[in-house]
């Protein structure tokens, strides 16, 4: 699914030349869970950017299901983000004052998806992410943290994307409520055979992957499997 070939990116600010990425590479396959570990600067947020299509290598390349992101037009880009990948991050990013149902559709309306299928698959996708029933209509700022993280886990899976990308997806949560969705990003892997990049500092969260690429200083030191119990 994921090829990342010798990527360096580079950023220039007013001069000064900083590279973030040095020669990145590595695969991932179809319906793995992938856990992308390193401390802070060290290049893992321009690497999920990356992965996310929400920027380009300054060299090497990116290829997502055999396309090469960097060649892409922005709107082609954008279909991709749309179409391909679930993003899930640290805060959330839900409407406040909308229904936990209407910010599950709210991506079916981009999609261009019927009205009156919205509902369904905004239904089910909440069910795999393991809401309760009875917080459907809920206003989302009247959720705790963890149900808050499943409506968005709910968003991400609606329109059925090949990629699961979660950027921190616990940093906001309580040790129980963190493992109880992260859990859940367990399941999704095994009972969907969903392909799950989860971005992280922490060694316990990265854990609960079945891989995890360690990166610092802009390079790859470590690509290891993680031995389950």
């Amino acid at each position: 699914m994921i090829e990342v070939k010798n990527v360096v990116k580079t950023y220039d600010t007013n001069g000064i030349l900083f590279q973030a990425l040095k020669g990145v590479s590595f695969e991932i396959k179809n319906g793995e869970f992938v856990a992308i570990m390193g401390p802070s600067g060290s290049g893992k947020s321009t690497l999920m950017h990356i992965l996310g299509a929400l920027d380009t290598p300054s060299s090497g390349e990116y290829l997502l299901d055999g396309q090469n992101v960097a060649q892409l037009s922005d709107d082609e880009l954008a279909d991709i983000r749309k179409n391909k990948i679930g993003f899930i991050f640290q805060s959330f990013n839900l409407l406040p004052r909308a229904t936990v149902l209407r910010n599950v559709m709210l991506p079916l309306v981009y999609a261009g998806i019927p009205e009156e299928k919205r509902e369904e698959k905004a239904k089910t996708a909440l069910q795999h992410a393991g809401l309760d029933e009875s917080l459907l209509y809920h206003l989302s700022n009247q959720l705790s943290g963890g149900q808050m993280q499943r409506v968005a886990i709910a968003r991400a899976l609606v329109n059925d994307p090949a990629l699961i990308l979660a950027d921190e997806p616990t940093g906001n949560l309580d040790t129980q409520t963190g493992e109880f969705v992260l859990s859940t990003f367990a399941k999704l892997n095994v009972k969907q055979k969903r392909t799950i990049i989860l971005i992280t500092h922490e060694r316990d969260v990265a854990a609960h992957a079945n891989r995890i690429i360690n990166i610092r200083d802009g390079a790859i030191v470590k690509d290891e499997r993680v031995k389950k119990p």
